[in-house]
C-alpha cells in the first residue's frame, strides 16, 4: 500500500492512498500521522485502519503533482517534534566515494586506509549481525526538524555561504514514536538527502556542518516491508534536458547495514524515543552527481525514482539571498 497527502481544493490537507494505478481518499483521514496515532493506540494496523474508515472518491496523483498538491507524507503538528537524520557509509559502493573526498597520505607516501574505509569495512564484517542482535554501528549525522523539510515539487533552498548543493538519492524510513516510547514503523520513502559535499570534503570535521540543509521525501509511503533489491534512478534535469543520471540502488541485498542493525542504533538513545515524535531516517546511498564532477546550479531539478515507492521524488534547486552575520544580543 502506497500512502500520500494532499492539499484539496478547499486548502485542506487529505490522505490518499493506492494498492494499483488507482488512488483513493480516505475517508476523513486529515494526516497519515493522525491515522498512525491511531493504529499504535488500538494496536492494529494502519492497513486495518483505513479498510476502517474506507475509501471514498478517486484522486489523479500526477496531476495533483503538476499542479503543486502534494504534501510531504507526514508531517508532525509541531515542527519541532520531526526528526530529520540518517545514517552514511552503507551501500555496497559508497565508499569509494567517500573515500575519494578524504584521502590522505602515511608518511611513506603510500596512501593509508582513511577513516571512511574503516567504517565502511566495519559494516561489512558486523552491519548485519543475526536477528535480535546488535551489530556495529554506523556513521550517523543530524540533519535538522520538520522545518528543514520540504514538500515534493517544492525548491530545495541552499544556504548562501553553502560552497555545494548536491543530491543524495536514499531511501528513508518514517516512524512514529508510541506512548510508551516504542518506536513503529509507518514505512518508507524515497529521500532527496540534499548536501553540500565540497564543504565535507575540505575537512571531515565539516560532515556535521555539511548536513543541515533541507530534505525532501515522498511523494508516498511504501507501507510494509522493503524490497531487498531496489533499483531505480537518479537524474539532474536542467532547461528540460538530462544533464546527468545513474542508477540508484538500495535495499538491503546492495547494503552492508541490516535496516534493522540502523534502526536499532539510532533509537537505542532515549532522547529519540519520546512519545508523539515522529523519524525520518535516511540510510545512505552510494549514487552521487558530485562524484561525477557534477556542480548542480539554480533551477535544476532532481528527480529520484524507483518502481516500488509510485511517484517520483522532484525538487528544483534554488539559493537563498546572502544576509548579515548573526549578531547574538545580551539580555
Amino acid at each position: 500500500m502506497l500512502m500520500s497527502q494532499i492539499v484539496s481544493a478547499d486548502g485542506k490537507s487529505r490522505v490518499a492512498v493506492r494498492e494499483d494505478e488507482t488512488a483513493r481518499l480516505v475517508n476523513d483521514a486529515k494526516s497519515v500521522y493522525a491515522l498512525a496515532l491511531e493504529a499504535v493506540r488500538a494496536g492494529t494496523s494502519l492497513a486495518t485502519i483505513v479498510a476502517d474508515r474506507g475509501l471514498g472518491e478517486t484522486v489523479d496523483l500526477a496531476a495533483a503533482c503538476k499542479a503543486g498538491q502534494l504534501l510531504s507524507p507526514v508531517r508532525h503538528p509541531d515542527p519541532a517534534h520531526l526528526y530529520l537524520t540518517g545514517t552514511g557509509l552503507t551501500h555496497l559502493g559508497s565508499a569509494a566515494t567517500r573515500d575519494s573526498m578524504h584521502k590522505k597520505l602515511d608518511a611513506e607516501g603510500e596512501q593509508a586506509l582513511t577513516d571512511s574505509m574503516k567504517m565502511f569495512r566495519m559494516g561489512l564484517e558486523g552491519g548485519k549481525p543475526g536477528r535480535g542482535q546488535a551489530g556495529v554501528q554506523p556513521e550517523w549525522f543530524y540533519k535538522g526538524n520538520g522545518n528543514m523539510v520540504v514538500d515534493p515539487g517544492k525548491a530545495l533552498v541552499s544556504p548562501h555561504f553553502a560552497l555545494d548543493a548536491g543530491e543524495e538519492p536514499e531511501i528513508a524510513g518514517i516512524y512514529l514514536v508510541g506512548d510508551d516510547g516504542t518506536p513503529y514503523r509507518i514505512g518508507f520513502a524515497l529521500a532527496n538527502e540534499f548536501s553540500d559535499h565540497v564543504t565535507e570534503r575540505i575537512n571531515y570535521l565539516y560532515l556535521a556542518h555539511s548536513k543541515l540543509r533541507n530534505a525532501s521525501f515522498g511523494p508516498e509511503i511504501l507501507v510494509g516491508d522493503l524490497p531487498a533489491d531496489i533499483r531505480g534512478a537518479s537524474r539532474i534535469v536542467r532547461a528540460g534536458k538530462t544533464i546527468w543520471e545513474k542508477p540508484f540502488l538500495s535495499g538491503e541485498a546492495n547494503m552492508s547495514h541490516a535496516i534493522a542493525n540502523l534502526e536499532h542504533h539510532h533509537f537505542k538513545y532515549g532522547v529519540f524515543r519520546q512519545p508523539g515524535d515522529v523519524h525520518v531516517h535516511m540510510f545512505g546511498t552510494a549514487t552521487l552527481s558530485f562524484a561525477d564532477g557534477v556542480k548542480a546550479e539554480p533551477g535544476d531539478v532532481f528527480e529520484i525514482e524507483a518502481a516500488a515507492f509510485g511517484l517520483p521524488l522532484r525538487n528544483p534547486l534554488k539559493l537563498a539571498r546572502a544576509t548579515a552575520p548573526v549578531a547574538v544580543r545580551t539580555l
